[in-house]
């Protein structure tokens, strides 16, 4: 039993699961948002935010910190620049997890986890948007036959037996 242990395992050994989250967080804090499963994202979201906080403080010591986590340097240079100037009078909550729904091949739960902005408020704005972006580049996975009448449709089975779009 878990009683009491905090985090996910993610079904990795603990060196691959520290690289994952490790690039996680470089990749959002490099591109403000990505797409992930809704676990990983859960768990990235707080390594973020401690990350942005590292930034705030602007140490010597917390920079080492956060470097000694994200990958990359110019990365880091960011936080300490862009995000701690941008978040120094927001006491937490500098990323957002919008859930986005199952993904096509294994209905995997997927979330959008962004960096939070000041002109946005924590609506489902973003989400809404983003969803309508997905969903004008998808095409349907199963197109209607072209026979739609005849005996299906003096049944009135037509809706429970034929195939229907997903998108």
């Amino acid at each position: 039993m878990r009683h009491k242990l905090s985090g996910r395992k993610l079904g990795r050994p603990a060196a691959h699961r520290w690289s994952l989250y490790r690039n996680l967080v470089t990749d959002l804090l490099n591109h403000g948002k990505i797409t992930t499963t809704l676990p990983k994202a859960k768990e990235a979201r707080s390594l973020a935010e401690k990350m942005i906080t590292l930034g705030k403080e602007g140490s010597l010591a917390s920079r080492r910190r956060a470097l000694a986590f994200i990958y990359d340097e110019k990365v880091a240079d960011r936080v300490f620049g862009e995000y701690a100037l941008r978040y120094k009078s927001r006491p937490g909550g500098y990323t957002r997890v919008l859930k986005l729904g199952p993904r096509m091949g294994d209905r995997a739960p997927m979330a959008l986890i962004e960096m939070a902005t000041a002109s946005i408020t924590m609506g489902s704005s973003g989400k809404k948007e983003y969803l309508r972006y997905k969903m004008s580049l998808r095409k349907p996975s199963i197109s209607l036959p072209e026979k739609t009448g005849g005996y299906w449709q003096r049944a009135g089975l037509m809706q429970a037996y034929m195939p229907v779009a997903r998108w």
